[in-house]
C-alpha cells in the first residue's frame, strides 16, 4: 500500500484530474497547520513524556460531541481512561487514510499486553457521506477496534478546528467530490491531554516503540 506523499497533506483527488486552486486563505491555513504538525513531530520525536507539562499540551484538542459507528453519542470525556490515537480522514479516501489506519493497526498488534491501553479513533471530515453505517462497514476492514466518529457538519468542523486539522471539499465531475485533508495521528493521554503526533513518515514499528515509552 502506497504511503502518503511527503507534504503532510493528503491529496485524495483522482489521478489525472484537473488541477484545482484553493483560495489564498485556505492555502495559508493549510500551510500553518502543516507547519505546526511538522514542528510538533520534530520536537517530540525523542521526548518520552511528549508535551506533558508544557504549553503545547493545551494547543491541540478540546471538547466535542459526535456519534460513533453504532449510533451512540460520544464526547471527549468518553475517551478518557485510555491513550487515544486520533486520525481525521474519510471513507472515500483512496490512500492516505487506509494507510494511516493500517499503520495504526500494525503498531497496536506489536504492543503486546499494552494494546488494551490504546484506543484508535477515526473522525471523518466528510460527514455528508460518512454515516454511522458507512463508518462501521469501513473500519471493520482493519485489524483494530477502531472507534469511528461522525456528526453534523458543524460538530465535525469544531473538532477539526480544535485539533488543528485542515480539510477542504472539491467538486468532481458528475456531482461527486473529493476531500483534501491534513494527515496526522494525534496521541492523547488517558486524561485527554495532547501528548505527541505521528506523521506519514512514522513507520508502524516507530509508532509502537514510542507508544511503549509513553505508556510506560
Amino acid at each position: 500500500m502506497a504511503r502518503t506523499p511527503p507534504t503532510g497533506q493528503a491529496r485524495t483527488s483522482p489521478a489525472g484530474g484537473s488541477r484545482r486552486f484553493l483560495p489564498i486563505a485556505a492555502i495559508l491555513a493549510g500551510l500553518v497547520i502543516l507547519g505546526i504538525g511538522a514542528f510538533l513531530a520534530l520536537g517530540l520525536r525523542d521526548n518520552s513524556r511528549g508535551v506533558a507539562g508544557t504549553a503545547l499540551a493545551s494547543a491541540i484538542g478540546g471538547p466535542f460531541q459526535l456519534v460513533d459507528q453504532n449510533g451512540k453519542t460520544v464526547t471527549d470525556a468518553d475517551l478518557k481512561g485510555k491513550w487515544s490515537l486520533i486520525y481525521f480522514g474519510y471513507t472515500h479516501c483512496p490512500d492516505a487514510c487506509p494507510t494511516a489506519l493500517n499503520d495504526i493497526s500494525i503498531a497496536l498488534s506489536e504492543l503486546g499486553p499494552k494494546r488494551d491501553a490504546v484506543r484508535p479513533v477515526f473522525i471523518t471530515v466528510d460527514p455528508e457521506r460518512d454515516t454511522p453505517e458507512s463508518l462501521k462497514a469501513y473500519v471493520t476492514s482493519f485489524d483494530a477496534p477502531i472507534l469511528a466518529l461522525t456528526g453534523t457538519a458543524e460538530q465535525v468542523a469544531k473538532a477539526a478546528k480544535d485539533y488543528r486539522v485542515y480539510y477542504a471539499k472539491h467538486p468532481e465531475a458528475g456531482g461527486d467530490y473529493s476531500m483534501d485533508h491534513s494527515s496526522v495521528i494525534y496521541v492523547m493521554d488517558p486524561e485527554g491531554r495532547f501528548t505527541a503526533t505521528f506523521t506519514h513518515e512514522s513507520a508502524p514499528e516507530q509508532i509502537s516503540e514510542r507508544l511503549k515509552k509513553l505508556i510506560g
